[in-house]
C-alpha cells in the first residue's frame, strides 16, 4: 500500500541537502531518498524539488512512499556444495557454502539456502513470509557456516523464539588484521544503515543495540584469529564492529580491509565462519551442538597468515 505523508521540516534540519533530509527523516538510505525525489514523490513547499536542494525549518514535505517491491519467490533447485551437517523431521542444520543468501531478497539472482533444500525435495516450515519460509536466522551470501533451518511450524516458533530470547550459542572465527587491545572483551555499539546509503551499516547513535564479544585464539605477525559469540545478530554485525574497532575482517573490502593483504592471501570475500551453532532442540528440548570446518579458501588463507615470519 502507498504511504503519504505531509509534515514541517524540523528546526534541527535547517539547511540540509532535501536527500540527507529525508534519510534522516523516515530511516531511508540516501539512495533510497534520492530514487523518490527522481522520481517526483516528493514536494518541498508543494513543488518539485532537486535532491541537492536546501531544506529550511517550517518548510512543507509531501512524500509519496511506493510500497517496497516483493522479494522473488525462491527458485527450487540443488545448491552445489551445500552439505547437510544434521537433519531429522523439525530442523535441518546446513553447512552454507560461499556465494548462497539465506534466502532471496530483491536484486539477488543468485543461490539460496532456502532453494537449495527445496531443490532437494525436503519439506520446510511454512511460517514466515513466502520467501522465507523456515528461515529463523541468516548468514551473509559470502559468510560461510552452520545454519539451521525449521522444517516443522513449531521448530519455526520455538526457534525464533530462541534466537530472539538471545539463548541460542553462535559461534564464529574471524582473521582479523592486526592484534586485538584488549585480547579479549565486547563490542557493545548499535549499528544501522551507513549513513552514505552505499549498502554498508555502521555504529550510528540511536541504531540497533548490537553485542559482540570476541576472544584471540591465536596472533600472527599480521593478524589475530578470533572466536567470536554474538548476542545479537545484527546485518553484517562482526564485520561492522570489527572494522569500528580498526582491525577489519582480512579481505572484507568493503569494511576497509586491506586489498594488498586480501590478494596475498587469495582472499575474494571476508575472513569470517560460522563455526559452531548451539541450541536447545525444538522437540526435544536437549541442548544440541553442530561444528563446520573451515571451508578451503579461509583455510588457504589461515595456512599463508601462519608462515608468515616463520
Amino acid at each position: 500500500m502507498t504511504d503519504r505523508r505531509t509534515l514541517p521540516v524540523p528546526d534541527g534540519l535547517e539547511g540540509e541537502r532535501l536527500d540527507a533530509a529525508l534519510a534522516r527523516l523516515f530511516g531511508f538510505s540516501r539512495s533510497r531518498a534520492a530514487e523518490l525525489i527522481a522520481e517526483g514523490d516528493v514536494l518541498l513547499d508543494g513543488s518539485v524539488a532537486a535532491k541537492s536542494d536546501r531544506v529550511h525549518a517550517g518548510a512543507w514535505l509531501d512524500v509519496t512512499i511506493p510500497p517496497p517491491p516483493a522479494a522473488p519467490a525462491p527458485v527450487a533447485e540443488p545448491v552445489p556444495g551445500m552439505s547437510i551437517l544434521y537433519e531429522d523431521d523439525d530442523i535441518v542444520v546446513v553447512d552454507k557454502p560461499i556465494g548462497v543468501a539465506a534466502h532471496p531478497t530483491v536484486g539477488w539472482t543468485g543461490p539460496t539456502v532456502i532453494g537449495g533444500l527445496l531443490g532437494t525435495g525436503r519439506r520446510v516450515s511454512t511460517s514466515g513470509a513466502a520467501e522465507r519460509q523456515g528461515i529463523v536466522h541468516r548468514l551473509d551470501a559470502n559468510t560461510t557456516g552452520a545454519m539451521v533451518v525449521a522444517k516443522s511450524e513449531r521448530a519455526y516458533t520455538l526457534l525464533k523464539r530462541a534466537f530472539k530470547e538471545r539463548t541460542v550459542d553462535k559461534r564464529y572465527h574471524a582473521l582479523v588484521q592486526g592484534h586485538m587491545d584488549p585480547l579479549r572483551g565486547t563490542v557493545d555499539a548499535p549499528i544501522d544503515r551507513h549513513p552514505s546509503g552505499d549498502g554498508r551499516f555502521a555504529v550510528v547513535a540511536g541504531g540497533r543495540d548490537s553485542v559482540t564479544h570476541y576472544d584471540t585464539l591465536e596472533a600472527f605477525r599480521s593478524a589475530s584469529l578470533l572466536d567470536i559469540k554474538l548476542e545479537t545478530g545484527r546485518t553484517h554485525q562482526i564485520r561492522v564492529h570489527m572494522s569500528a574497532l580498526r582491525h577489519p575482517c582480512a579481505g572484507d573490502l568493503l569494511y576497509g580491509a586491506d586489498p594488498t593483504l586480501a590478494a596475498r592471501l587469495g582472499l575474494t570475500r571476508q575472513w569470517l565462519h560460522a563455526v559452531s551453532l548451539a541450541f536447545e532442540h525444538p522437540a526435544t528440548g536437549e541442548w544440541v551442538s553442530f561444528s563446520s570446518p573451515y571451508p578451503d579458501d579461509l583455510a588457504k588463507a589461515l595456512e599463508i597468515v601462519a608462515d608468515d615470519g616463520r
